[in-house]
């Protein structure tokens, strides 16, 4: 089985989302359901089709988030000492070579990316060109955009 690594945040959203999907969605899908099969003829009631969509929807959503969970590597970047190494979870302060801007980055599971929060996914490129690096080093980004180098400052495990 393949293992999924999120950090401890990612999964406590996850978790969060699912108990959200279970508790809370699910129950008022089936009310709604239910309302639209009291209005009669089933087969030209669009309400109907609308909560049966959205009930596949979130039975579909629920599935692939207790897969996910069952399937996860869930890490604890506070308790990695990977020797400065830039790895999964940490977060790493980088200059630009060429324009001199900085940016700020941890590095996370693909559910967690959130780029304007500096959440950048394992599989992104920046991500790849960075880990194994440490600070000092200068990391050469094939980007959509073009090849930028980025020189890592520093590297912390929050």
């Amino acid at each position: 089985m393949v293992t999924i690594p999120l950090t401890r945040r990612g999964a406590e959203l996850l978790k969060s989302e699912l108990h959200r999907l279970k508790s809370v969605e699910r129950h008022a899908v089936i009310q709604a359901i239910s309302e639209a099969r009291a209005q009669g003829d089933l087969s030209e009631n669009a309400e109907y089709e609308a909560a049966k969509d959205k009930q596949g929807f979130i039975e579909g959503r629920i599935k692939e988030i207790e897969s996910k969970l069952a399937a996860a590597q869930v890490i604890d970047p506070a308790a990695l000492d990977a020797g400065g190494k830039v790895v999964f979870g940490a977060t790493v302060d980088l200059e630009d070579q060429a324009g001199g801007t900085q940016a700020r980055y941890q590095i996370v599971g693909d559910d967690e990316a959130d780029l304007k929060q500096g959440l950048i996914s394992i599989s992104s490129p920046i991500a790849r060109a960075l880990i194994g690096k440490e600070a000092g080093d200068v990391a050469e980004v094939v980007a959509p955009g073009g090849v930028r180098h980025w020189e890592i400052v520093d590297v912390r495990y929050l």
